[in-house]
């Protein structure tokens, strides 16, 4: 019989474009108030990062453009795709979080989705943003890396 509640974790979804638009300074773990279908429908890896920020409101944070798509055999229990998902943080970490989006322009933006024991975990992570010449030098960053593993690949060979 398999074990539901191992340690380990696998992502669900993950935003690739943070990476390539953000430097990400540090990252937090942080609970997802979701309903039933919305959890069914994670499971079956319906939900979309890409243009989602995080805001905190009255000493609360909550996801933005987190788009969870409606289940398939949900019927009125299916909620708004794009609605709003609070976080579950602990306190100081809200406040700090708060603290450095409004002093020194950092973005909280979520990165990954991934389940902990049966419960749903976002990952997020107080963000700098990339100017132009920086996104270019991580891409040149990684093709020349990709060049090196080629040749080294076709050296053995």
């Amino acid at each position: 019989m398999a074990n539901k509640n191992k340690d380990t974790s696998s992502a669900v979804s993950t935003n690739k474009k943070a990476y390539h638009d953000y430097f990400v300074i540090e990252t937090y773990e942080a609970g997802i108030e979701l309903f039933g279908t919305e959890v069914k429908s994670i499971r079956q890896g319906k939900i979309n990062l890409k243009d989602s920020w995080c805001e905190v409101k009255n000493g609360e944070i909550f996801a933005n453009g987190v788009h969870i798509s409606p289940y398939d055999h949900g019927n009125i229990f299916n909620r708004d795709p794009l609605r709003k998902k609070k976080l579950l943080l602990h306190k100081k970490e809200i406040l700090k979080l708060f603290s450095l989006t409004k002093t020194q322009g950092y973005a909280i933006i979520p990165l990954e989705v991934y389940f902990v024991k049966g419960k749903a975990k976002m990952k997020i992570g107080l963000c700098k943003g990339k100017k132009l010449y920086d996104k270019r030098e991580t891409q040149a960053k990684k093709d020349a890396e990709r060049d090196i593993a080629r040749s080294i690949r076709y050296d053995k060979s």
